[in-house]
């Protein structure tokens, strides 16, 4: 730091808070720590009762910090992201569209571990809208190395950390399955809640078909909505253990692979992922258990979201999920604004 005259100070960056006292008006900072001081400021300078002031003195080996913040929002800003003009040596990042919200967690807990900056998130594959804050980051000093913030570029690489995953328009079949339903014993109350769920994000239910609890009858209805060029195809009804519980076999047979049959989620552990691949469509096909017809957060609500960016989601992230995968059965629900699957 050096003290100079405040005539003086014109282009220098103030090193403190100053507050200003205006008796029954305001008494709080009027300009704050890494403020660079303008021409306009003399007076009000001096109205302060300031004619010293303390400011940085830049020897080459610093930065200051709305530089170093600066730096972490190209480190960071992807596609589908707004930045904050820098303050304070803090940058905020928000969301120009709907989309999933991701982040290299392994490289961004390595750059935070560096110290004197710090950069936070919203959780990892969250769902948000158009103007949602993704992430906020900033230089902790006035000042920093510049070779603490080259090794920041150095672990960062040349990929940002975040990204912002846009929905598609996809076209949705479902299939209900359940002898009970096809011979309209009783109501068929679980369509009407996907075709909610979709509502949610501009998607609608395209095409519907029955199915009795025939595992052949049932991987024909698969079959006959993906030849009709559905995007995702959602199976309900008869997917537990019990024997004549056929719907997963079916979309075994349909499917080119299955990711997972069963998820350390509750609710929702009955849930299965599969994939149908051909001459390069790639169409997800989830087996919904009952509870998504009843429970208002369940890992369909979690998986969702990412199966709508077109993401093939891999199996070891569904294993993730075992941590914050309990449902605490809030009333109200507050979900996605609680600890579920975070």
């Amino acid at each position: 730091m050096k003290e100079i005259r405040v005539e003086e100070a014109v282009g220098k960056v103030l090193c403190h808070d100053l507050t200003q006292i205006i008796r029954g008006v305001t008494k709080d900072a009027r300009f704050r720590k890494g403020h660079v001081i303008q021409e306009e400021d003399i007076p009000v300078l001096l109205s302060m009762g300031k004619d010293h002031i303390f400011v940085w003195e830049n020897d080459g080996t610093k930065l200051h910090e709305d530089e170093g913040a600066e730096i972490l929002r190209q480190l960071t800003q992807n596609q589908g992201m707004a930045a904050s003009e820098p303050k304070e040596g803090k940058i905020e990042l928000t969301a120009q569209h709907d989309g999933v919200f991701h982040v290299d967690e392994e490289r961004l807990a390595a750059i935070n571990g560096i110290g004197d900056i710090a950069i936070a998130t919203i959780p990892q594959h969250f769902p948000v809208k158009k103007g949602t804050k993704l992430a906020g980051m900033r230089v902790i000093p006035l000042v920093i190395d510049k070779e603490k913030m080259e090794a920041v570029r150095k672990l960062a690489g040349d990929k940002p950390l975040m990204e912002l995953r846009p929905y598609r328009k996809m076209k949705v079949g479902v299939v209900t399955t359940g002898t009970e339903v096809f011979a309209g014993r009783i109501k068929d109350t679980f369509t009407p809640v996907i075709a909610a769920k979709l509502k949610a994000f501009g998607l609608q239910i395209d095409e519907h078909r029955l199915s009795d609890d025939v595992m052949e009858h049932t991987q024909a209805k698969i079959e006959e909505l993906l030849a009709l060029g559905m995007d995702m195809v959602l199976c309900t009804g008869g997917m537990s253990v019990d024997p004549d519980d056929r719907t997963p076999a079916a979309i075994r047979a349909a499917a080119s692979r299955v990711v997972t049959y069963g998820v350390p989620v509750l609710p929702g552990a009955m849930f299965l992922l599969a994939y149908w691949e051909k001459e390069g469509r790639r169409v997800p096909i989830a087996g919904l258990p009952g509870c998504v017809m009843y429970s208002p957060a369940t890992i369909f609500d979690l998986v969702l979201p990412r199966l709508l960016t077109g993401e093939d989601i891999p199996k070891n992230d569904l294993d993730r999920l075992g941590v914050g995968g309990l449902c605490m059965g809030c009333k109200p629900c507050h979900y996605p604004f609680c600890s579920f699957g975070k």
